[in-house]
């Protein structure tokens, strides 16, 4: 069964957010929709997330969402997706056991969306000019899943139609869910590239919960193409468990069978294989304490990083593995494809 678009179980308001016509757009709806409302002073500063202990406010803290302003308007450099990330929101409602938000986002898991879009497109705009005539790509899911939320804010569908205007600027983003009708009337003049992130069942049904299941991410997908856009997958995080490979091709012949002709001509698949640092394994294991997720080190080869933490990859002969197996489902399937590999 699919799963619902995403409803917060609480919500909080910054005073500030009122101001602007969508943070009083989203008060109304959510009064409406007879959700309890709080105010907090900061969408930094959110407290008294219930919950008996951490195990219990990490989870609800997953099902609150705040609506913020958002201040710093000096965008974080994106690389190598894209030269920014646009922040229309933090935080996301799924529960990917492996992703690395749990550490970036350390005691603030709850999810932000920010209402003074107008201001973030201004900053966009200045740093389209800075670069300009060569274009300038913008990233919107570097710390969110932000088509997960966008059914009740319309965040995303405001910047792809922001975007569709500009001379030089592009969107991306990625997204693990199928609530995606909104957009597809979204006039977004083939400067959007949607992006899904795809995995074997084995993974999604492990270690995704709380995300949409492959086939519904894949129709939405052909969705997507026959509106238009840009289209492109990222298989991650690329993960060995038993069958993997029959697991991932699997993956693409479903992919083959379901996309219509038109979504093969401009299409892009990143890779990315797994991999863990030592502080994101006690996060995890703290997080969900019954995972199955492979965090042995000894198995590993460590490769050093360019902050000092270094992470936990597959062994080289694993690599070359993965990296010629999933190379050849796709040449055979989508020969035109671009493919990017990460490790």
């Amino acid at each position: 069964m699919s799963i619902k678009p995403f409803v917060p179980q609480l919500v909080y308001i910054e005073p500030r957010a009122l101001e602007y016509p969508l943070g009083a757009m989203l008060k109304e709806k959510f009064e409406n929709m007879g959700l309890e409302i709080r105010q907090t002073t900061s969408h930094n500063q959110v407290r008294n997330i219930p919950g008996k202990n951490d195990f219990q406010k990490y989870r609800n803290a997953k099902s609150t969402l705040v609506v913020g302003v958002r201040k710093t308007l000096k965008f974080d450099t994106s690389k190598p997706s894209a030269e920014y990330a646009i922040p229309l929101a933090t935080g996301c409602m799924g529960h990917c056991q492996y992703c690395y938000l749990q550490t970036t986002m350390g005691s603030k898991p709850y999810i932000r969306t920010y209402v003074n879009t107008d201001e973030i497109f201004n900053a966009a705009q200045k740093y389209m000019e800075e670069r300009a005539p060569e274009h300038t790509r913008f990233e919107a899911a570097c710390t969110s899943d932000i088509v997960g939320i966008d059914h009740l804010t319309h965040s995303l569908k405001k910047a792809i139609e922001f975007f569709g205007k500009s001379d030089h600027g592009k969107l991306r983003f990625v997204t693990k869910y199928h609530h995606v009708d909104h957009l597809l009337d979204a006039d977004h003049q083939g400067k959007t590239r949607f992006r899904f992130s795809i995995n074997a069942d084995y993974v999604i049904k492990n270690f995704e919960h709380g995300t949409s299941a492959l086939e519904d991410r894949i129709g939405a997908a052909a969705k997507v193409a026959q509106a238009g856009y840009p289209l492109g997958f990222i298989v991650a995080p690329i993960y060995l468990h038993e069958g993997w490979k029959e697991g991932y091709e699997n993956m693409f012949r479903m992919l083959d069978k379901t996309l219509p002709s038109e979504a093969r001509k401009d299409i892009t698949f990143e890779l990315i294989q797994h991999r863990f640092t030592k502080p994101a394994k006690r996060v995890i294991q703290k997080n969900y304490p019954m995972t199955k997720l492979e965090l042995n080190e000894e198995a590993r080869k460590y490769k050093w990083g360019k902050y000092g933490i270094g992470k936990y990859v597959y062994q080289n002969e694993e690599q070359e593995d993965i990296k010629a197996t999933l190379s050849a489902n796709i040449e055979q399937y989508f020969p035109e494809a671009k493919i990017e590999y990460f490790t």
